[in-house]
């Protein structure tokens, strides 16, 4: 199998291996710990050096599993792993989510108790925070990582425009600007990686940790037959957002993405690959894209999804093409009056 490149994240020295090794839904919810330190270790042997967990991510156990799983494997120093965790969604009290320098604060320091660990790599914003000044955010993470708490922090899902204004926070306060951004991104969501963060990438050199390279599981072709199968995200009950993901599974517009999938699985045959492996090296082919963050049950899946790898050299410009004219979704570029 192909060896695991490592990639600059962001505008920083830090390197992370291009796959990235997820954990919601599955760590601390689907699987045991004992599948957890499997999984994390079969995704170290085959060089996987970042893993992204949040305090959101089953309830806090997300990370008490992950960081469970890592202080179980043999002879793994801190300096082999880098790794991320979230604040935003703490808890139900008013003061246990969002961004104010309270809850960045307490829960930086609640995610370390689980993972039992002095200090993360990087610690992101899980999502924008209308009600807390730009300042105060700014202030909040710079604060964390001038106590160790963190060495890096980044946003996940921010518009453009607020992370423009986080870095002109950062920059008149001579503080530390977030160094990358954690978008979704997959086939079927392309508009805000491949076009609304092209500023930022030109101006900020801004990295990326994208996450549902899969859509949910949609690209790997299982529930092409309109059913859902059994053990799959989907079929998880009386979670909040797989109610929302299994709602739009059955819309209209769920259904033509199916019609999509379909073809791109015909694609993945040709070049004698998984659904799943091709979805993941097209996302590795945008030249923005630092990290994939993909998920595992299994340390099978975990092997499976990482031979991503092994077929990036077969998705070819040609390929390339025919996977744009099956989606019909490929961003139109941002228009250019010296051009015109």
């Amino acid at each position: 199998m192909q060896s695991m490149e490592y990639r600059y994240l962001g505008n920083s020295g830090l390197k992370v291996s291009v796959l990235s090794l997820g954990s919601w839904i599955t760590f601390g919810g689907q699987i045991t710990l004992e599948q957890t330190t499997e999984i994390v270790k079969t995704a170290l042997e085959l060089g996987i050096n970042h893993f992204d967990v949040a305090e959101s991510h089953a309830g806090g156990q997300g990370e008490i599993d992950l960081g469970l799983a890592l202080r179980n494997q043999k002879g793994l120093k801190r300096s082999d792993f880098v790794l991320s965790t979230k604040v935003f969604w703490g808890g139900k009290g008013p003061n246990d989510r969002g961004l104010s320098r309270k809850h960045v604060f307490e829960g930086t320091v609640a995610s370390l108790q689980r993972l039992q660990l002095d200090y993360v790599d990087i610690i992101y914003a899980q999502r924008p925070d209308p009600d807390t000044p730009m300042d105060e955010i700014v202030r909040a993470f710079n604060w964390c990582i001038d106590k160790g708490m963190a060495l890096y922090w980044a946003t996940s899902e921010w518009p453009p425009y607020l992370i423009m204004e986080a870095h002109a926070v950062a920059s008149k306060l001579q503080l530390i600007a977030p160094i990358t951004e954690s978008p979704q991104y997959n086939m079927l969501n392309r508009e805000r990686a491949e076009k609304e963060y092209l500023p930022l990438y030109q101006k900020f050199r801004m990295g990326t940790c994208i996450w549902s390279p899969l859509a949910s599981g949609l690209l790997t072709g299982k529930y092409n037959d309109g059913v859902i199968p059994p053990y799959s995200r989907l079929a998880i009950q009386d979670h909040p957002v797989i109610n929302r993901l299994r709602a739009g599974f059955f819309s209209e517009e769920g259904r033509r993405k199916i019609e999509k999938v379909k073809l791109i699985c015909q694609i993945a045959q040709r070049l004698g690959c998984t659904p799943a492996q091709l979805s993941i090296a097209w996302c590795l082919r945008c030249p923005h894209v630092s990290s994939v963050i993909i998920g595992a049950s299994t340390p099978e899946q975990a092997k499976e999804n990482i031979q991503a790898l092994k077929i990036r050299h077969l998705l070819t410009d040609e390929v390339m093409h025919d996977i744009d004219r099956v989606l019909g979704n490929k961003p139109e570029p941002i228009f250019d009056f010296r051009q015109s």
